[in-house]
């Protein structure tokens, strides 16, 4: 049997190598931000990890080294040459290099065109607003969709309190402060996608507000927005018909808003097209009936706290015809 030892000399290079990788991590831009910001990060930890070994070979020479080599480490020209010249010549590499990132990130801001995206920091969630080529707001949640190639500034806002936002693979962070709003302008450089988190303290289910970052290429997401600002599909099935009708007669429209219908609500995310989003309740579920189901019975315990109040008193199959409607509010992608 392996010792305990051994298991975790095993395990946890394995573990921080996938901790390196995947959905979320920064070591893998799919932004050019974050490509700057990857190139910077190299630089600096290869310039650490050079010094911190420059320094544990002068100590291994200063207490073990031939008697000649320890005395040559007694100059002065030592002190004055590794201790003040060569810091700041390291240093001051890396300030140019840095400066020259922050430029890079100015001429990309100046370079952005449109409107750009506002997305507010909720109680645990992200309205997103985009706007259309007409000029009118398109509202959507906890799924932040990009052209590719093409620099869009995100206008950050919260109604609450501080949060931050997060794309690892997109960007740095960038708190969002109630009543202010910060700009960050980014710009995708391959369809994918990946996921972003409030970076930011902001209550007991902090953890659990993500989102998902879509980068599509540019005439699909002209595409997408065209059909993302239309009202929501009518119901197909038997099923979802008598869910819309309960979704209206159990007050869902007071909180909830699905261009179309009846609902108007502003407290809760818009659930226009909520079938076509990646994730339900800010990434914490899939999206599926299923899914919907256990929401609307149990959000509670699925994120403490949550605005949302518990519908325990409907019957199940009450409950199944809500959630089949939800599920088909999407562009039909």
């Amino acid at each position: 049997m392996m010792k305990p030892g051994r298991i975790a000399a095993v395990h946890v290079p394995l573990l921080v190598i996938t901790g390196c990788s995947g959905i979320q991590s920064a070591l893998q831009p799919e932004g050019r931000e974050a490509v700057e910001l990857h190139g910077l990060l190299l630089a600096s930890t290869g310039f650490s990890a050079a010094i911190t070994l420059l320094v544990l070979a002068l100590i291994i020479v200063a207490m073990w080294g031939p008697r000649s080599w320890r005395h040559r480490l007694a100059h002065e020209w030592l002190i004055f040459g590794g201790g003040i010249i060569l810091p700041v010549v390291l240093l001051t590499c890396l300030l140019v290099y840095g400066l020259v990132t922050m430029d890079a990130g100015a001429s990309r801001a100046a370079r952005a065109e449109g409107p750009g995206i506002t997305i507010v920091g909720k109680r645990w969630w992200w309205q997103v607003v985009y706007t259309s080529t007409d000029g009118e707001r398109v509202v959507s949640a906890n799924e932040l969709r990009l052209p590719v190639g093409r620099p869009v500034t995100l206008r950050l806002e919260s109604d609450n309190v501080i949060h931050s936002f997060w794309a690892p693979k997109l960007a740095g962070k960038l708190d969002m402060i109630p009543g202010r709003t910060n700009t960050l302008t980014v710009e995708a450089i391959e369809p994918s996608i990946s996921r972003g988190q409030c970076a930011e303290y902001c209550g007991g289910a902090h953890a659990l507000m993500s989102f998902y970052v879509v980068a599509m290429p540019a005439q699909d997401f002209d595409a997408w927005l065209e059909a993302e600002a239309g009202p929501a599909s009518d119901p197909q099935n038997t099923a979802a018909r008598r869910g819309s009708q309960l979704f209206q007669e159990n007050g869902c429209g007071g909180c909830h808003t699905i261009r179309g219908t009846e609902a108007t609500g502003t407290i809760g995310p818009d659930l226009t097209h909520v079938g076509s989003r990646h994730s339900l309740a800010a990434a914490t579920l899939p999206n599926d009936a299923q899914a919907f189901s256990r929401w609307i019975t149990n959000n509670q315990h699925i994120k403490p706290d949550n605005l949302m109040p518990v519908y325990q008193y409907l019957k199940p199959e009450e409950v199944e015809a809500i959630s089949v409607y939800l599920e088909g509010l999407d562009l039909g992608d």
